[in-house]
């Protein structure tokens, strides 16, 4: 009787694992909207000084002896830099692009132009 209850309290366990590993994903989504909304109310050289505070941070991570690291100090690491990289993203969105057929048109047009 009691290998059966120790049984079904693993299985039960192990469901609510999976479960509280969704809500934690989905927490992660929600953060990305809350960083998109405290970039934009940021002024442009609160940009600049948070882009390089990311810089250094990623230049002092990657100096780190990670292997010291347990592993959830290392997927705590890996949440920081990918919330720095979407942050930076972020920060440095706005950018003009320019397809390919676009250059071709501007090259034509400066051709019959000249």
């Amino acid at each position: 009787m009691s290998v059966l209850a120790l049984a079904l309290v693993m299985i039960l366990s192990s469901f609510t694992n999976v479960h509280a590993s969704a809500l934690a994903e989905k927490a992660a989504v929600e953060s990305k909207e809350a960083i998109k909304a405290r970039v934009a109310a940021m002024t442009d050289a609160e940009k600049e000084e948070r882009a390089k505070y990311i810089k250094a941070r990623v230049e002092e991570i990657r100096t780190m002896d990670k292997s010291m690291l347990n592993r959830a100090e290392r997927k705590e690491l890996r949440k920081e830099l990918q919330s720095m990289k979407y942050e930076a993203k972020a920060i440095g969105s706005g950018g003009v692009y320019i397809s390919l057929a676009g250059i071709l048109l501007i090259i034509l047009l400066l051709i019959l132009i000249l």
